[in-house]
């Protein structure tokens, strides 16, 4: 299971200069834009301007610091504030997105599937994570400290900005990740513990409707 840790993954600037990126985990490894099954990113918007449109991709972003953005489909047919901390938000990438800075810089985590082979769901944990069964995933630490232990009995403390993947095989669902303290432990509830948790499965034949999916 890799780790990894966002201090240490270099910002890829926007050809827009509008923001930077920072990749977290990716299926294929390095695949491109074209051709990743799933990609789980960190992204900086400091300036108004497009998302690009990713026909065929489920996308799901949420805020992770900053004053948050106004989130505009070019065509019109839907609206979101991305304003409150943490809250996923899901949407196609069909569209072309139009994206307005609602007070300063903003911070995200953004994961995109390709539809049809890949279905799976962004969400806020307090408490410790499910087992990592599913067929791939990601944890990222958004607050306090948080303890992995692997089947083998090794343990590793993860703080914010910290985290861990996995990809067929890498976990065998004995892995447990968990926070050092428990929500109530904590006099200011906006420092308890809080995880981002992504949990990924491979789409059927039958559900896709192709004989071989990717």
């Amino acid at each position: 299971m890799p780790f990894f840790d966002l201090a240490t993954i270099a910002a890829l600037p926007w050809k827009n200069g509008g923001g930077s990126t920072r990749e977290l985990a990716c299926w294929p490894p390095a695949a491109g834009m074209e051709q990743f099954a799933w990609r789980i990113s960190v992204a900086r918007i400091a300036a108004p301007g497009p998302f690009s449109a990713f026909p065929g991709v489920d996308r799901q972003i949420m805020l992770l610091s900053g004053g948050g953005v106004q989130l505009r489909a070019a065509n019109g047919r839907w609206e979101h504030a991305l304003d409150t901390r943490w809250q996923p938000f899901a949407f196609s990438g069909d569209d072309p997105v139009e994206c307005r800075l609602l007070a300063g810089t903003s911070t995200d985590l953004n994961l995109m599937l390709r539809r049809g082979v890949w279905s799976g769901t962004l969400q806020l944990l307090r408490t410790a994570a499910p087992p990592a069964r599913a067929a791939a995933g990601l944890g990222l630490v958004l607050q306090g400290a948080w303890r992995c232990s692997t089947g083998t009995g090794d343990t590793r403390v993860l703080t914010a900005g910290q985290g861990l993947w996995w990809m067929d095989g890498r976990a065998d669902g004995t892995e447990r990740l968990e926070p050092l303290d428990a929500p109530g432990d904590t006099q200011d509830a906006g420092a308890a513990p809080a995880l981002a948790w992504i949990a990924l499965e491979r789409r059927t034949a039958h559900e896709t409707g192709m004989q071989n999916p990717p």
